[in-house]
């Protein structure tokens, strides 16, 4: 499906009913907005494992422009403070009230950009495996303790400069299997709608994924936040969610920090993640 917002076509999806059977009443649940990784991703790598969540709320996940088939826009656009206003605008749009937001790496970014410049909207957030800046010196340390120097190479390549050809293949060849620890297919890849240009530009040299920081607007949350990563993250490591966590004001925000896991929790242990997931909702 998709919706026209500021001239701007979005494409979005939904599972679940929001208003449901209860006995001799009709039961309204919440409504959970997945926020997929990339950037110039689609939503398609947050499926099947989180329409699993529809047990306890209405998913409606949300392509960011730009972004898989979402309207491409112009690359003025293609900016985390557009991305972020853009997650408020269309729950204006559907009249979704108070959501839970999903940020699942890149998705993130774009959710701490929502919630930052829109504290009073969302009634809780979830910010998986993801950053409030990138530390291109943590990423090369965990691929190499993974990989070796010649995975330390092609990470440092990469996040240097997304934006050459040159080292892309060769990183998504060597690192991406190392991404997680239990043996992924190649789904991930082949089932993807890519905007190739707006990951160079993204994380291209002097992109805004080489300079953007949210540690201090962290401040302006004022919901409950689930911070979720994997012990074995390379491309936001443990250390970055505990960053979060501790930039968000006292009492809010909860870290889980999964063993054995790497980048999206719920692909080396989907019963662990959707628990805490459900259990966080419910709260």
């Amino acid at each position: 499906m998709r919706i026209e917002i500021g001239g701007v076509k979005f494409f979005f999806d939904v599972e679940g009913a929001k208003v449901v059977p209860d006995g001799p009443d009709m039961k309204e649940r919440p409504t959970l907005v997945l926020l997929h990784g990339g950037p110039g991703f689609d939503h398609s790598h947050l499926k099947p494992i989180h329409s699993e969540l529809q047990d306890v709320a209405q998913l409606v996940y949300l392509e960011h422009r730009g972004n898989g088939r979402s309207y491409r826009c112009t690359p003025e656009t293609w900016n985390l403070a557009q991305w972020g206003d853009d997650v408020h605008a269309f729950c204006q749009a559907l009249e979704i009230e108070k959501p839970i937001v999903l940020g699942l790496s890149f998705g993130g970014f774009v959710a701490q950009a929502y919630a930052t410049r829109h504290p009073e909207h969302p009634a809780k957030l979830i910010l998986a495996s993801t950053a409030a800046n990138m530390r291109n010196d943590r990423i090369a340390d965990m691929f190499e303790q993974l990989g070796g120097m010649e995975a330390r190479k092609l990470a440092e390549a990469f996040w240097g400069d997304a934006s050459d050809e040159a080292v892309v293949g060769p990183y998504i060849e060597t690192c991406f299997p190392y991404y997680n620890q239990t043996p992924q297919g190649t789904e991930l890849i082949t089932r993807t709608i890519m905007n190739s240009d707006l990951l160079g530009d993204f994380f291209g040299k002097g992109g805004e994924g080489q300079s953007f920081d949210f540690r201090a607007a962290l401040a302006n949350i004022q919901c409950p936040t689930l911070v979720m990563t994997g012990e074995f993250d390379p491309v936001t490591p443990a250390t970055q969610s505990q960053e979060i966590a501790a930039a968000i004001p006292d009492g809010l925000a909860e870290l889980r920090i999964f063993k054995g896991c790497g980048h999206g929790v719920e692909r080396d242990d989907k019963g662990a993640a959707l628990k805490a997931i459900r259990e966080f909702i419910l709260a």
